[in-house]
């Protein structure tokens, strides 16, 4: 459905205002400007039914390249091929007039979208009832509410019958009631196989609903490939560290390490997991123990379980935030927590201590398989995340129940009930 080829967009950068004045009046004359290369060299091909994730930090080029999809920006070189109707999610409304209706609206993005009036006659009454703004329909769009402007302009991209669908982080608007909406429209849509390119910051969405994922950097793909692999990667960009950075066990065995009892070895294990971080400690052993302290192997959701992990520090360092995650096999996490969620002090510790971290809760969520994955990083003085190291997905259990789990988690409810009188 699209097809990119060595696509670059530059934009010319002034230093003052009158230069950029000087090289439009003399564009033959005067070059006065630096540029700015905000998509560089980009090859990418997307097929039919395909929900293509863009990730990337602010500025990576995410919007840039949409816009460029949707015609809104001109590629300065390279070439593009789109087959089908698009439609874009992107800034809504950018078609309304805001002195005119609600209804005239609809008129207009239709128009605007190439629909015929027979075509807008025929969707008229699906946008109405799913944006569901009363009477507000009638009065000019300047008086609406931003969450009234939403709703209509929401349900006008999406009532246009696109075959390539461009959502750019504006899923869920207005209310609960109608992010429901939206959001079963967009399953509508992945089912009925359109194909759609999603961009937003919410890991989870991407999770959930791509079945592909690419990573933008300064205008460049640097990865492209399976969801759970290319959101692992991007949380590495997230904290400062390079796409590709890894530590391998046996390139990080600890200083020193007297136990008699290697707990790892008594759990299935993953063989080729995601470890990253500065090296400054190394979680060198971990395992998962029943309420009698026994290993377990399974999980029961109903019971007390305790998630260990035994971590040498190689640096000074004090307060490190210890970590513990819980994810299905498709990389969606389920439940976890930290130390800095119970903001506990976790003190001070020189190079060579050996550090026990216990998690001990009830773990109700659906039976089924599940990794465990493990960190311990800390907030510099500037605010920013230093992940000492993230074991991802390190060990491999089941979680397993005694009664019939609805959904993703046990509720353990104490459910009464007694006759009365019906007055």
């Amino acid at each position: 459905m699209i097809k990119i080829s060595n696509l670059v967009k530059e934009y010319k950068m002034f230093a003052r205002k009158k230069d950029r004045l000087l090289e439009t009046m003399f564009p033959n004359f005067v070059h006065k400007h630096g540029t700015f290369r905000a998509m560089d060299n980009l090859n990418l091909e997307v097929k039919k039914g395909e929900v293509l994730g863009i990730l990337g930090k602010n500025g990576a080029g995410k919007s840039t390249l949409l816009k460029m999809i949707t015609g809104v920006v001109v590629p300065t070189s390279g070439s593009m091929e789109v087959k089908g109707k698009v439609s874009s999610l992107l800034e809504l409304g950018t078609a309304f007039n805001p002195d005119l209706t609600g209804l005239e609206n609809i008129y207009q993005h239709g128009q605007v979208m190439g629909l015929s009036l027979e075509q807008i006659e025929a969707k008229k009454q699906e946008i109405i009832d799913f944006a569901d703004i009363g009477d507000h329909l009638y009065q000019p769009v300047k008086t609406y509410s931003s969450g009234m402007f939403a709703r209509l302009a929401f349900a006008c991209a999406i009532h246009v019958e696109p075959d390539v669908l461009i959502v750019d982080e504006v899923l869920s608007v207005g209310d609960m009631a109608f992010q429901l909406k939206c959001f079963k429209k967009f399953e509508q849509f992945k089912k009925e196989g359109k194909t759609i390119l999603f961009v937003t910051h919410g890991i989870s969405d991407v999770l959930k609903n791509c079945t592909r994922t690419i990573i933008l950097e300064n205008g460049r793909k640097i990865f492209d490939g399976d969801v759970k692999t290319g959101v692992d990667k991007y949380k590495k960009i997230m904290v400062g560290l390079d796409i590709d950075s890894e530590i391998k066990e046996e390139d990080n065995a600890p200083i020193v390490q007297n136990d008699s009892e290697v707990w790892k070895n008594h759990f299935e294990t993953n063989s080729d997991p995601l470890i990253y971080g500065t090296n400054a400690v190394d979680i060198y052993d971990y395992g998962i123990f029943d309420k009698e302290g026994k290993y377990a192997v399974a999980i029961n959701n109903q019971e007390e379980t305790t998630i260990k992990m035994k971590i040498q520090v190689k640096e000074n360092m004090e307060d490190p935030i210890f970590a513990m995650t819980i994810k299905d096999i498709k990389g969606m996490e389920y439940c976890g927590t930290n130390t800095i969620v119970y903001k506990m002090a976790t003190g001070k510790y020189e190079k060579g201590d050996c550090i026990l971290v216990e998690f001990k809760q009830v773990i109700p969520i659906a039976p089924g398989r599940y990794t465990i994955s493990l960190g311990c990083t800390k907030y510099n003085s500037m605010g920013e995340l230093d992940v000492f190291q993230r074991k991802y997905d390190v060990l491999f259990t089941e979680v397993v129940a005694y009664r019939e789990c609805i959904a993703l988690c046990d509720l353990d409810s104490k459910i009464s009930y007694k006759k009365i009188q019906n007055s």
